[in-house]
């Protein structure tokens, strides 16, 4: 019994396998055959290098070219098989058969553009009539007509598999050649056709054809890929700015909610017979930052439970660095290997916790892009403390040897503009014209003089 089902499941093993062989060949050349499926216009980025080598009036039309290498085609393919096909006088019924002949081989190669699979079978239905033509008209002008037809008929399926799918190759070579074989075999030319030869050049060419669309649906799919690769990153990025900026962000306001709820626990005690109505109010407010400090420690926990690593050698119970901190970076900086300058202009003055953090991360991450991808290069930090905010430029030179590769950077003036769109400001970043890079940002600061007084009277 058991040898009986070893010996039976290779059979069901190869029925399976030819079942599933004539389900793709159904789906892919009966199913839907004239289905339309239009040939797209070229993309910009494959039409760049042509649109320079090709006259400015017809620029924008180069996106077309390969739908007019078609149509062309076939209109040269009917003007030539009409010349050498048509040898009867003009009127006779011949000549009418000749001409819809010419017709039907020559259309399908401009109908690949629309419905390729389509234009397929048509081409066949010219196959089949230029055997029969040859088959009838022996001996005339009429045995032409299967060397014509099978040889745009490759033409034909060679365009189809460029425009569909490589597997398509194999399945219309056996669709043709299996029914043209049959067909020569009915009519009597099997001995007298050349359809092994043309089988095995077609099986060529088809394979060549299948080929290069292979190449190109695996490039696409290396670019697609590298595309999203890219996407990828940079959103990770993004979301790492972020996470880094709620925990410093977390700091900043922590620290203010903090002196709020001291100072609203303290103020009934410094005023003799405070009213209950006041104590209330006071009660009320510490209880409500001390809630919100509460909610900025739950989600600060979400933050850094989606980044275990993030304080990995970092102390988070440090204080945030503020432009106050900017000496001790530029000395390390410095120590790494970067001439830099720095100016301070305008009168120097404490600015919101968030906006000094803010600036320093900026300058900061501008130092290191310029360390990581300008080595040799001099560096500028301008800080230019102005009524409305402060504006920070930092410029580098000319590298003067080349950079060691940096796989994953490139997202550090990504991590910059998120901060300063956070605080509403501008800023831009690009190559200059000796070959150097420019960050510059400002940093909107609303009623600086009112916050140093409300400064001043916290810390009395």
């Amino acid at each position: 019994m058991n040898q009986t089902t070893e010996t039976q499941n290779p059979l069901r093993t190869e029925a399976r396998i030819a079942h599933g062989a004539l389900q793709r060949l159904r789906q892919d050349l009966f199913a839907d055959a004239f289905a339309f499926r239009p040939l797209m216009p070229l993309d910009d980025a494959r039409v760049v290098g042509w649109r320079q080598r090709v006259p400015k009036r017809i620029r924008r039309h180069v996106r077309w070219a390969p739908h007019c290498a078609v149509a062309l085609g076939a209109g040269i393919i009917f003007l030539l098989t009409l010349s050498s096909t048509m040898h009867y006088g003009i009127g006779s019924i011949r000549s009418f058969v000749t001409l819809g002949f010419c017709l039907l081989i020559s259309v399908p190669v401009a109908l690949t553009l629309f419905r390729p699979v389509g234009a397929f079978w048509v081409s066949m239905a010219g196959v089949v009539l230029g055997t029969l033509g040859s088959a009838a008209f022996v001996g005339m002008y009429g045995g032409q007509w299967i060397g014509v037809a099978f040889a745009t008929h490759l033409v034909v399926m060679t365009l189809v598999v460029l425009r569909t799918r490589p597997r398509l190759a194999l399945e219309m070579w056996v669709v043709s050649f299996g029914a043209g074989a049959a067909l020569a075999v009915l009519v009597g030319m099997a001995g007298k056709s050349d359809i092994p030869a043309m089988g095995t050049f077609s099986a060529l060419v088809l394979g060549v054809a299948a080929a290069m669309r292979a190449w190109r649906e695996e490039r696409r799919q290396v670019v697609e890929t590298k595309t999203a690769t890219a996407e990828e990153r940079s959103r990770r990025t993004l979301l790492e700015e972020r996470a880094t900026i709620a925990r410093e962000l977390h700091d900043v306001v922590a620290h203010h909610m903090s002196v709020i709820a001291i100072q609203a626990e303290a103020a009934p005690y410094r005023v003799a017979d405070t009213p209950p109505e006041l104590a209330t109010s006071f009660a009320t407010i510490r209880e409500n930052a001390v809630a919100a400090l509460t909610e900025l420690r739950r989600i600060l926990g979400v933050v850094r439970s989606e980044d275990p690593d993030a304080f990995v050698g970092n102390d988070p119970e440090a204080p945030q660095p503020t432009l106050a901190s900017l000496d001790s970076l530029l000395d390390s900086v410095r120590g790494a290997g970067l001439t830099v300058e720095a100016v301070v202009t305008g009168a120097v003055r404490p600015l919101p916790q968030g906006v000094e953090l803010s600036a320093y991360r900026i300058v900061q991450e501008a130092l290191s892009n310029a360390l990581r991808h300008s080595p040799g290069a001099d560096a500028r930090v301008e800080i230019s403390y102005v009524l409305g905010g402060i504006g920070l430029r930092i410029v580098n030179g000319t590298p003067s040897r080349l950079a060691k590769p940096s796989p994953g950077a490139g997202h550090g003036v990504l991590g910059m503009r998120e901060r300063v769109q956070m605080l509403g400001g501008e800023m831009t970043a690009d190559h200059t014209a000796d070959g150097g890079f420019e960050v510059a940002a400002f940093l909107p600061v609303a009623n600086t003089g009112a916050n140093a007084a409300a400064g001043e009277g916290v810390a009395a």
